[in-house]
């Protein structure tokens, strides 16, 4: 008997149309209408799978609030501006977010927010926290659901959005690449990895940069779906004005490797078993997302590590304010929240951060080296 009924239907997936991509199992696994990880349940925080930046400290949604603020400043401080958040968890962020820039003159009574959520437990959790600020937000599947406005801008946001979105993996072969797929062993029942066929098209997915170095057993990942979301903002940046940030683990050139995991309860989780009830993400090819916002004609600055990050926006400057009226046992949560924030052994050197722009509008705050 299977462990679970999404378990099931995958195996049946297989039997009738043969192994699926990794991709379809990331779908299947994180978004199925009924038994999908991130339809069913809260992952986020202690009691959670895991924890994002935001449940760490208020200091990174703080920080991101004064980010945003000086960027529609920079934008000359439209009377409407769309706010928007992938992915927003709990909604912490964006809480954090509406209580810091109370005091910029006339920001918060501009803002709309958008929430780009398919969960409808943590679309209450994100309702709940933002109730205090008074400030109109809608929901919406996807982004491209969200309808432009002429002449309101954006400020699109997205903490550790992109490194659930489903996955393709290619290996190297003795001749050329193949797609890495999951099938169901005849022997155990159990799902597992299986190579398909070698191909031309799998071959042309590889960056011809990387494709003269490759070696056997060579994994490469491509994110679809990221590289979609990325192409629609910077089509919209350009449309209607407006800066994008993401914040995410990954790597800021693209590289072989295999980087897909599964988190339960704070520790990794054998990837194909009990799907739906683990976490599935991998790392985010940040050269790959700069690349579609440059070729749909948006901006980008150079890829940025999250130390850095915060580091230009003073997040040392918040940490002393926040500890002067902190007891002991607060400043020193505070002095480790910073270091699991910004240290190179913690989220400091994993997580980049990614600023994009419109074609037409100023470059935001923290802008180096931009490359278009």
């Amino acid at each position: 008997m299977s462990a679970s009924p999404l378990l099931d239907h995958i195996k049946r997936r297989i039997s009738l149309s043969g192994p699926i991509s990794i991709a379809d199992f990331m779908h299947e696994a994180l978004g199925h209408p009924e038994h999908g990880y991130y339809r069913k349940q809260d992952p986020f925080g202690r009691s959670g799978d895991f924890i994002t930046a935001p449940e760490i400290s208020q200091m990174f949604g703080e920080l991101i609030g004064l980010w945003a603020a000086v960027s529609w400043q920079q934008m000359g401080g439209p009377a409407k501006i769309d706010l928007v958040e992938l992915g927003p968890g709990r909604g912490t962020l964006m809480s954090d977010i509406l209580r810091a820039v109370r005091n910029v003159p006339g920001f918060s009574d501009a803002i709309t927010v958008r929430f780009v959520e398919t969960s409808p437990v943590l679309r209450t959790h994100q309702q709940t926290a933002i109730m205090p600020y008074g400030v109109p937000a809608t929901w919406h599947e996807a982004f491209d659901d969200i309808a432009p406005r002429a002449g309101v801008p954006m400020i699109v946001m997205g903490n550790e959005f992109f490194d659930a979105l489903p996955i393709r993996q290619f290996e190297r072969g003795d001749t050329g690449w193949a797609e890495r797929l999951v099938g169901v062993d005849a022997t155990t029942g159990d799902l597992g990895f299986v190579r398909g066929r070698e191909t031309p098209i799998a071959d042309a997915l590889i960056p011809a940069t990387l494709r003269g170095t490759a070696k056997k057993g060579d994994i490469f990942e491509i994110c679809g779906p990221a590289i979609a979301v990325a192409d629609q903002v910077a089509r919209r940046l350009n449309d209607t004005g407006g800066v994008a940030l993401f914040i995410d683990y990954g790597h800021p050139h693209s590289a072989f490797g295999d980087t897909l995991q599964a988190v339960k309860a704070h520790e990794y989780h054998p990837i194909l078993s009990q799907p739906g009830d683990a976490d599935l993400t991998a790392h985010v090819d940040f050269a790959a997302l700069s690349r579609a916002m440059l070729e749909a004609g948006a901006r980008t600055g150079a890829v940025l590590t999250q130390g850095t990050f915060l580091a230009m926006l003073g997040i040392d400057h918040r940490a002393e304010l926040l500890k002067a009226d902190a007891s002991d046992d607060q400043a020193k949560a505070i002095d480790l929240a910073l270091a699991r924030l910004i240290a190179p052994d913690q989220m400091g050197t994993l997580f980049k951060v990614l600023i994009g722009y419109g074609a037409t509008t100023t470059p935001p705050p923290c802008i180096s080296g931009a490359e278009g």
